[in-house]
């Protein structure tokens, strides 16, 4: 069993700064094996990949989007990503979730096998 639990979302204004934070437990694994990813999902769009970080946490990965405002992280000692947002923008505002997987970092959700519950973020002007 494989579990991550988002924390950290709230109603903010645009221009402010919002921390996320994933925690993950793992039974059969460690989690300094996995690449994680944030991915995001408004209503009636389709969930879009953030960020992504590879197992050593060297290898960083953003959306086009995010670029420049948002930073992913990880401290494998704690079992935790984190989701640094700065400037946020009314764009911003969706649901998102921690998303993990074996091998290498990718974009696309379906390469994921484990997801958290979601964490809400909305940004107000």
């Amino acid at each position: 069993q494989v579990q991550l639990v988002e924390s950290g979302g709230g109603l903010v204004q645009a221009g402010d700064s919002l921390r996320l934070l994933c925690t993950v437990t793992a039974s059969g694994r460690t989690f300094s094996a996995y690449a994680m990813g944030w991915f995001r999902q408004s209503p009636g769009k389709e969930r879009e990949f953030v960020a992504g970080i590879n197992w050593s946490g060297l290898d960083t990965y953003y959306a086009d989007s995010v670029e420049g405002r948002f930073t992913i992280s990880r401290v494998n000692a704690k079992n935790t990503v984190y989701l640094q947002m700065n400037s946020l923008k009314p764009e911003d505002t969706a649901v998102y979730y921690c998303a993990g997987k074996s091998g290498p970092v990718r974009d696309v959700s379906l390469d994921y096998r484990y997801w958290g519950q979601g964490t809400q973020v909305t940004v107000s002007l």
